[in-house]
């Protein structure tokens, strides 16, 4: 079961997105928003699984709320409008579904959702244990290593090991873990992979020189295909390329 938020400023939208999800078994309907800052009250209070979310809203618009979402559900964007849809695979967004839309193409979309949140809480790499969401334990120095995620700067991939560098602390904890594994348990907590060895905590970022990101003192390089999607999840410009 999947717990689901529908946000649409537009009341029939709501109504029919109602329907819609209440004739599929696998998703329980936990409210409808009328706005993002409704919605963000709603997944402050309860734990939200997939939000379908229009874009274009007065105040906070649909873009700007999953650009603001430290840990990010998955969503589905319902817009009238197909031009934002590179946004939303720059911002990683499961589905995008275009007004109007019938139950077949949501029941789509649910599928893909379905399939992926299955995917998501049963593929938990071994390497890393059931644990709340906020810290982790990794194998390093002959012992399980806990490690705040919140502290964690960077991530530095080297073949099949990482290190693992925390704010104030210079040396790093290494382990073996891939990158892959390592980027599918911080996506949601406000990471984003710069490059094919780097993986950075956003909002340890103090600045930005040309493709360089700089946390806690060191410069990390930002590589060409990772650009536009480290700048889009800041809620940046993308600058011309040098």
């Amino acid at each position: 079961m999947m717990n689901c938020i529908a946000v649409d400023d537009e009341p029939l939208a709501l109504d029919l997105m109602t329907t819609y999800i209440r004739q599929v078994p696998g998703l329980h309907l936990v409210k409808t928003c009328s706005n993002a800052v409704e919605a963000m009250e709603v997944m402050h209070q309860e734990h939200i699984d997939l939000i379908f979310l229009d874009i274009q809203m007065p105040g906070l618009t649909g873009l700007q709320f999953v650009q603001s979402l430290k840990q990010k559900p998955f969503v589905v964007f319902t817009t009238a409008y197909t031009k934002y849809a590179l946004d939303g695979y720059e911002l990683d967004v499961l589905d995008y579904l275009v007004k109007p839309f019938s139950f077949e193409r949501f029941l789509k979309c649910v599928n893909k959702a379905t399939e992926a949140h299955k995917l998501l809480t049963s593929s938990t790499p071994s390497s890393l244990k059931a644990l709340p969401p906020d810290y982790l334990f990794v194998n390093a120095d002959y012992s399980l290593v806990k490690i705040n995620i919140s502290d964690i700067a960077y991530v530095e991939g080297l073949k099949d090991y990482i290190k693992i560098f925390t704010s104030g602390n210079n040396k790093a904890v290494v382990t073996r873990m891939s990158m892959k594994a390592i980027e599918e348990r911080l996506l949601l907590m406000g990471f984003r992979r710069i490059h094919k060895s780097h993986i950075v905590n956003l909002s340890k970022i103090s600045s930005i020189k040309k493709s360089r990101v700089v946390i806690d003192g060191v410069e990390l390089t930002v590589g060409d295909s990772y650009r536009s999607g480290l700048f889009k999840s800041l809620g940046l410009d993308i600058p011309e390329s040098e």
